[in-house]
């Protein structure tokens, strides 16, 4: 028996899904992070612990990885050296493909096909495939700098607007409230958060933004900056307006409802996950 697995591994979850030889889905689970990010064996315990709980929820025995061919693709695997790094420490597995999880993203989303993504999760990033099958990527720069429109960033924003609140130098309103619910109302435990808060936890607040978002002025600017640079992305990923669009990811949804006509014209719900495209990676079917 052969196994195939796919693995989307973000800087929120993982999730991986588990196909026999006969490219039947026989398992699936979700567990903890497993982006590069965050450490190289640490990434590979998250995986592997995930891995064991599918087979283990299906009643199945877990398999030597001698057997296993997996495709991965990994939040910080557009990084080489993290990368190498990361495959470097393969446990055995027969055959093993690591790329970006954006890349994953844009061969579920489309099946292969031409298109452009746009992932919103703890981070983004943006893939195009055009009709050449020539690839192109932009953001996906990672945590502080980069990943615009991404939870992360709505919750670094959040946050932003919330000290300024607490000095005195915006109005108090219902997100700046929400915020303080979660990270401290204090200055002292509002510093005690900070202190310990990484992209994951930033993006935690990004949730408060859309559920303020209709009865409060800085959610509405929030989101509104959001949405100007996942097009300012689309218009870089594909400037002839040609290529079908999907929103994708955990966050990718809820800005759905709140794109303007235009792109909402163009947008069309992504037909696979990250962990689909994974596997159309180690099947052959794309490489």
């Amino acid at each position: 028996m052969k196994y195939f697995i796919g693995v989307d591994g973000g800087g929120t979850g993982t999730r991986i899904r588990v196909w026999d030889q006969n490219h039947s889905q026989i398992a699936e689970a979700r567990g903890p992070s497993s982006a590069l990010a965050q450490g190289i064996s640490e990434a590979w315990r998250a995986i592997m612990t995930t891995l064991s709980k599918a087979f283990s929820d299906s009643s199945l025995s877990v398999p030597s990885v001698k057997d296993c061919f997996i495709g991965m693709g990994l939040s910080g695997a557009n990084n080489l050296y993290w990368k190498n790094e990361f495959l470097l420490m393969n446990p055995g597995f027969k055959k093993i493909v690591v790329e970006s999880d954006g890349l994953t993203t844009l061969l579920g989303a489309h099946q292969g096909a031409p298109g452009v993504i746009i992932a919103l999760g703890t981070g983004s990033v943006g893939m195009s495939k055009n009709a050449k099958g020539e690839i192109h990527s932009v953001s996906g720069w990672g945590y502080p700098s980069g990943d615009e429109a991404s939870g992360s960033w709505l919750g670094i924003q959040a946050l932003r607007y919330t000290e300024k609140v607490m000095d005195g130098r915006r109005t108090s309103s219902p997100l700046s409230i929400a915020v303080k619910n979660i990270c401290g109302s204090t200055p002292d435990n509002l510093l005690d958060w900070l202190g310990r808060a990484h992209s994951k936890e930033y993006a935690t607040l990004a949730p408060l933004v859309f559920e303020h978002l209709h009865h409060d002025n800085f959610a509405k600017e929030l989101v509104t900056l959001a949405l100007s640079d996942i097009e300012e992305m689309l218009i870089a990923l594909d400037p002839s307006k040609s290529l079908p669009f999907s929103l994708c990811g955990n966050l990718g949804h809820r800005f759905v409802s709140e794109l303007p006509t235009h792109l909402k014209n163009r947008h069309s719900e992504p037909k696979g996950d990250s962990a689909d495209g994974a596997l159309t990676l180690i099947t052959g079917d794309e490489v």
